[in-house]
């Protein structure tokens, strides 16, 4: 049993990140074991699990190896539980698991449209309730969740990665409603990632000639993280990161039909390069590709890939900005009515 103080200023803080074990969560567990978290990972690759858990200790943060399909809700439900036994009280649960299919529509097969559902939509609300079932009693705690640019704006090949984060948005406008409704201090906040190199494009499901890429611009998954980690702390209902996340969101507002056109003619060939697919190469569908291996945080992409995003920089210190921006306003309106005052 947890034997720490349950006074969020004299413990660790506790912390679940789902998908920990490699890309986008990898990057995030490490993030908060940098600041001495106990963190949860949750993820069903055996060697990811190894490498993450050893990356959080070496950080100071204490890990706590967490086997499970996030498709499967008592599995969650019951790493939730051996959590607030062996770590203390839950803080922060990041929804972050996801798997996706590189393929046309009309190539796709209706298990692939359910398991990519079970994950990445499932997943995340599977997640939510077993947070929600110790956070809402103690009337604290964060939810984030690792949310895409595709959420808003679909794009071609990735029909039921796009469908399912669109259903995340919807379920977690509906739990935001319903926490003001109860009055509840619950935090839930969504973060909107750009394209992100992660090892994700050398496992994912692909019917695609060439090899699956991000959409440039990429970002390194560290980025991702100090997103994530900003907004366990502030809590912003919704954190864009990236100017191309931004001008895809805004986009599909104004012109969504110019896009539809425009993403028929170039997103095809903007998430493919131009080496060949291997068609034998495994992917991470139905079983977890880093069980044997550990593939890390990052992709095959690093040197295309920018560790510097102005967009977040300005997200952060918006209130900061806009104060120093009053201020200012505010003396040189003082000045010009001191001036019209000694005429």
């Amino acid at each position: 049993m947890a034997t720490q103080n349950n006074s969020p200023s004299e413990r660790r803080k506790v912390v679940v990140v789902t998908g920990a074990s490699a890309g986008v969560g990898r990057a995030v567990a490490r993030r908060f074991a940098e600041e001495g978290a106990a963190v949860g990972l949750i993820a069903r690759g055996r060697a990811g699990l190894a490498g993450a858990a050893e990356d959080v200790s070496r950080r100071g943060g204490q890990p706590l190896v967490l086997p499970c399909d996030v498709a499967d809700a008592a599995a969650v439900q019951a790493a939730a539980d051996r959590v607030e036994a062996e770590l203390g009280p839950i803080d922060v649960w990041v929804n972050n698991a996801m798997v996706s299919v590189f393929s046309p529509v009309r190539q796709m097969q209706v298990d692939e449209y359910r398991r990519v559902t079970e994950v990445t939509y499932l997943g995340s609300v599977h997640g939510t309730l077993a947070a929600l079932k110790y956070m809402l009693p103690r009337d604290r705690g964060t939810i984030v969740q690792v949310s895409s640019a595709l959420a808003f704006r679909s794009i071609p090949l990735q029909s039921a990665y796009c469908a399912a984060k669109h259903a995340v948005v919807g379920f977690l406008a509906s739990l935001r409603s319903e926490l003001f409704h109860d009055g509840s201090n619950v935090r839930v906040s969504m973060v909107h990632m750009p394209a992100l190199n992660t090892p994700q494009f050398g496992w994912v499901r692909s019917r695609l000639p060439h090899k699956g890429q991000p959409v440039p611009p990429i970002f390194q998954p560290e980025v991702a993280a100090e997103a994530v980690h900003w907004a366990s702390l502030n809590a912003p209902r919704d954190l864009d990161v990236g100017a191309s996340a931004i001008e895809a969101i805004t986009g599909n507002k104004i012109i969504p039909g110019l896009l539809d056109r425009y993403l028929g003619e170039t997103g095809f060939d903007a998430q493919q390069t131009d080496q060949p697919r291997d068609p034998h190469a495994p992917d991470n569908l139905f079983a977890p590709v880093d069980d044997e291996k550990d593939y890390g945080a990052h992709g095959s992409f690093d040197a295309r890939a920018s560790t510097e995003c102005p967009a977040l920089w300005l997200a952060k210190h918006r209130k900061s900005l806009t104060a120093v921006a009053a201020a200012g306003l505010a003396g040189l309106a003082m000045t010009a009515l001191g001036s019209r005052a000694r005429r």
